[in-house]
């Protein structure tokens, strides 16, 4: 077509369609559902797709993607919003900031917010933990920038890098990956980069930009609770990290026990995603509620609350899988796939640099994970030995590279921590841009020994 082979004029057809998408998003303000659903048509309809084919795949991709991300995000939600509303987070910062101590308060804040971000959306764990930072300020006299930043940065890495987060979940759908070994894998990678993001960049830029809270957020937020109020410190931690645990138990039974032993059977059945999310829900609903003298209707109205912030984010995933479905059904996976092949480019390198592309461009995460794991999918069937759990890291680390002013994370934290643009930048997305780029040298670093 136009004098072009059939490969070359796919993998123009997959650029338009991507420079396209981020034109709705960016420039146009189009909402990122139906901005994902017009890009997926658009792109079967000018690769030469028959309608009924595009319209299926789409489907077939959407479905797909919600059949497993979606229950799980309604799960880890209602989890989150337990741990929040019974203090169990508060818990959690308080028992690490005694443990820690004034002079190194940065780390027992990077170290709850990795602890509490595990089961939560980032931005529900920001507004959850931030009275924290606002509390830790007053009580310590340290810098809010110094106690803020250690904070962000231990989100933002499990929340890039660390399933049940949707973003990693998804990329695990989309290359097969085996999850165990992925939150293995990722935890090793995510708590070191957020060490060196957090604790050590934010001590460091503290000192340049100390930071000065908005006094009328710290008096409606900074309200200090009593510890006696609040679920254990063991309790909460058991609740949260019941899902972690169970998962990585079946990837461990799964490797030393053969093919139809029952306790392996059987630790593959609690140890899904699905079944390990919801008996933590299930035992948050005593440690959280019936223990802390908490009715069943309060929780009820806790747990119908939790899953309306969510519906925008499940429907962007679920088109994001159409979307995704369109690229492979298409051809253009497959011209992409033998392209990095023949380039000898190192498929983590590429999933890494596509996924921080896109995520400039649209400013959106949850954008650049699905389509930057569509683009790439094709890579792992063409390179034999390929890594599929540590593609799953980089496509994660490369979503959460440089955020910035069309980020709604960029304006979240200049708000909260009443900074102008320019602090912002020599912040927040230095501090985000840290985490992809050393992630990034950590996920390289593992590939040597897995």
């Amino acid at each position: 077509m136009f004098g072009m082979s059939h490969e070359t004029f796919l993998l123009l057809d997959a650029v338009v369609t991507v420079i396209g998408l981020i034109v709705l998003i960016t420039k146009f303000k189009l909402h990122p559902f139906l901005a994902l659903i017009i890009a997926a048509a658009f792109l079967g309809l000018t690769s030469g797709m028959p309608i009924g084919t595009i319209i299926k795949a789409f489907q077939d991709g959407f479905g797909g993607v919600l059949g497993f991300v979606g229950i799980i995000l309604a799960l880890g939600t209602m989890l989150g919003k337990m741990m929040a509303e019974s203090g169990g987070a508060d818990q959690i910062a308080q028992t690490l900031i005694r443990a820690f101590g004034k002079d190194k308060v940065q780390w027992a804040m990077m170290f709850a917010a990795f602890l509490v971000g595990i089961p939560l959306f980032f931005e529900i764990g920001f507004v959850l933990l931030i009275p924290l930072v606002f509390i830790v300020a007053r009580r310590t006299g340290v810098s809010i920038i110094k106690i803020g930043i250690p904070l962000l940065a231990g989100l933002s890495a499990v929340h890039g890098l660390v399933p049940p987060h949707p973003g990693p979940l998804l990329a695990i759908g989309v290359f097969g990956a085996d999850i165990g070994k992925t939150i293995l894998y990722g935890l090793i990678v995510a708590l070191p980069t957020a060490i060196i993001a957090g604790p050590i960049f934010g001590t460091f830029i503290a000192k340049h930009i100390p930071g000065h809270p908005n006094q009328e957020l710290v008096d409606q937020l900074a309200r200090e609770s009593d510890s006696a109020d609040l679920p254990s410190f063991c309790i909460t931690l058991v609740t949260v990290l019941l899902p972690v645990f169970l998962m990585l138990l079946k990837t461990f039974a799964d490797v030393v026990l053969p093919d139809g032993n029952i306790f392996r059977a059987f630790m593959d059945l609690i140890g899904h995603p699905i079944s390990a999310l919801l008996l933590a829900l299930l035992l948050s609903l005593y440690t959280f509620g019936y223990k802390q003298g908490i009715g069943s209707s309060q929780m009820m109205k806790w747990l119908d609350a939790s899953l309306a912030p969510t519906a925008a984010i499940i429907l962007i995933i679920g088109a994001g899988g159409g979307f995704k479905q369109m690229l492979v059904t298409s051809g253009v996976g497959d011209v992409i796939g033998h392209m990095a092949v023949n380039a000898q480019i190192s498929p983590i390198l590429l999933a890494w640099l596509v996924a921080a592309v896109i995520r400039i461009a649209t400013g959106s995460a949850t954008v650049a994970t699905i389509t930057g794991a569509g683009i790439v999918v094709p890579v792992v069937g063409m390179i034999p030995g390929v890594n599929r759990e540590l593609l799953v890291l980089a496509t994660g680390a490369g979503s959460l590279i440089l955020s910035h002013v069309n980020d709604a994370g960029f304006w979240l934290v200049k708000q909260y921590f009443n900074m102008t643009v320019a602090e912002t930048f020599k912040t927040w997305t230095a501090m985000e841009t840290i985490l992809s780029v050393v992630g990034l040298g950590f996920i390289l670093l593992l590939s040597l020994f897995v």
